[in-house]
């Protein structure tokens, strides 16, 4: 069946009318991303419900779980950053955008290690860290054994 050329570009407009008012509802459709300015970011003394995470984002950063006494950063609640305040070792979720994470990290442990007056929370803190260590230890080799 030939088409009379003016039939075709009315048929050519309709089509592209259509497809425009489509991809407009598309568009709205979409959910809009949220900024950075809407991420919950909390930063933290490590604790042993954490050792899961941790050893984690060691596997997605191909490195070793840091050293107790640890400091975690987490955007919305999901773990993306630690840092051991023991040897400074560091490790980040490699698919997230990290680096500010680590730059609250070290303000964080240096605020930490000069604070004058917080010296016997942290010393406390910090026994509880290596007292959570121990018991990391003590159940990896539980495990390695039985």
């Amino acid at each position: 069946m030939a088409l009379h050329p003016s039939q075709r570009i009315e048929l050519g407009e309709a089509r592209a009318d259509t497809l425009r008012r489509d991809s407009g509802r598309h568009r709205r459709a979409v959910a809009q991303p949220r900024s950075r300015a809407d991420v919950a970011i909390v930063i933290r003394l490590g604790r042993p419900e954490d050792e899961r995470a941790l050893e984690r984002l060691a596997g997605l950063d191909s490195a070793r779980v840091p050293a107790a006494p640890i400091l975690v950063a987490e955007a919305d609640g999901a773990l993306r950053a630690a840092l051991s305040l023991h040897d400074g070792a560091l490790i980040a979720d490699p698919f997230h955008r990290t680096a500010p994470l680590a730059a609250l990290l070290t303000t964080r442990a240096e605020q930490l290690i000069r604070e004058p007056s917080g010296r016997r929370r942290w010393l406390a803190r910090v026994r509880l860290a290596t007292e959570w260590a121990r018991r990391r230890s003590a159940a990896a080799e539980a495990n390695r054994l039985g």
